[in-house]
């Protein structure tokens, strides 16, 4: 595994997108400032709930439903803030929602790989409770059907999905993009580029720890440094740094499967491996029969992990199709007051 970049190095592909987004001397009035300031502390807040009490559980099951749960709830303010906004702001220019719809286009991809993925690895844990029950029979023909499920389970897991390697081309291509388009004279658009400046760091930082926990791989990891001076920059600082010293410890340990629950199976499966390919009497041995059941419960919470993250998953791409939905009834409602661009604006609607 190659080292991780460095946390503290900044990435702004071309320029300070935050001195865009508000630039020095501007103004808001007391009731935008109140809501970004709402945004911006209730971001700072579930960073801070993010970060694990024992480091060890970052790349456990229960972290990874718990950080797109973040993910979720994220999204789902920022589709709140322009209920609060009350957008439409039509006069805004049509590149910066061409960027906002291709930038949940790489999302919905991002999140399509993610469910690949956790299918692959459910058809991993269906061979190992194969396994399981091939082995109750202790024939020699059992133990046979049982070694070769294994064999199946290793080579799965060896394997690389291609679908993941498409998450990290999205993932860099929504870096290169954390620059916003300038937005036309208006205090509304310009919060809301601020709020959704936090958002896409937050989901830049959580979608590349998950790339790492399925490929086994850190050279994705990208250390990002918050540019201005949001409420949430210690909070998402302090997180990061956290996560990613965890990180460094695991991939210099030589672990070759960083996700908890997948590694626990795997130990599972390579102490009973070498019984399995023994007679029938080492299948009637305590030591087998401890594996056996050390392996089935492995299998267990395997299995519910996966159902568990496999959900926050689907509620995610949910989210992000409704922060489209969201931006696009908006527009459609601006054009009743600008009519011309009416045929412009309806053919977002089948991007």
């Amino acid at each position: 595994m190659s080292r991780i970049q460095d946390p503290q190095k900044a990435f702004f592909p071309h320029g300070n997108p935050f001195r865009m987004i508000l630039p020095k001397g501007s103004s808001l009035s007391p009731k935008l400032l109140a809501l970004l300031n709402k945004f911006e502390e209730t971001l700072a807040e579930r960073l801070r709930q993010l970060k694990p009490v024992h480091k060890e559980d970052v790349f456990s099951f229960s972290w990874m439903v718990l950080a797109m749960k973040f993910l979720s709830e994220t999204h789902n303010d920022i589709i709140s803030l322009i209920t609060d906004l009350e957008l439409p702001v039509h006069h805004w220019d049509d590149k910066w929602i061409d960027v906002y719809l291709d930038n949940s286009v790489k999302l919905l991809d991002i999140s399509n790989g993610f469910s690949s993925e956790l299918s692959r690895l459910n058809q991993g844990q269906l061979l190992l409770h194969l396994v399981l029950h091939r082995l109750e029979g202790k024939s020699s023909t059992d133990l046979s059907k049982a070694k070769s499920s294994v064999d199946s389970w290793k080579q799965l897991i060896a394997t690389r999905n291609p679908k993941i390697e498409n998450c990290i081309t999205n993932i860099n291509k929504l870096l290169e993009s954390l620059e916003f388009p300038k937005v036309k004279n208006s205090a509304k658009g310009k919060v809301l580029m601020r709020a959704m400046y936090g958002v896409k760091m937050a989901t830049l930082f959580i979608c590349s720890i998950f790339v790492t926990a399925f490929t086994g791989f850190d050279q994705n990891l990208i250390g990002l440094k918050v540019s201005g001076t949001p409420l949430w920059e210690g909070a998402f600082n302090d997180l990061q740094a956290s996560i990613y010293g965890e990180i460094r410890n695991l991939v210099s340990s030589g672990r070759n499967l960083l996700l908890k629950e997948l590694e626990a199976v795997d130990i599972g499966v390579m102490e009973l491996y070498p019984m399995i390919q023994e007679d029938n009497e080492t299948a009637e041995s305590d030591d087998f029969q401890k594996s056996f059941i050390d392996l089935g419960d492995k299998v267990e919470k395997l299995s519910s992990g996966l159902d568990l993250l496999t959900k926050e998953v689907d509620g995610f791409f949910q989210i992000v199709m409704s922060g489209r939905d969201a931006l696009l009834c908006n527009l459609r409602v601006s054009t009743a007051f600008d009519p011309p661009k009416k045929c412009r604006k309806e053919q977002l609607l089948v991007r």
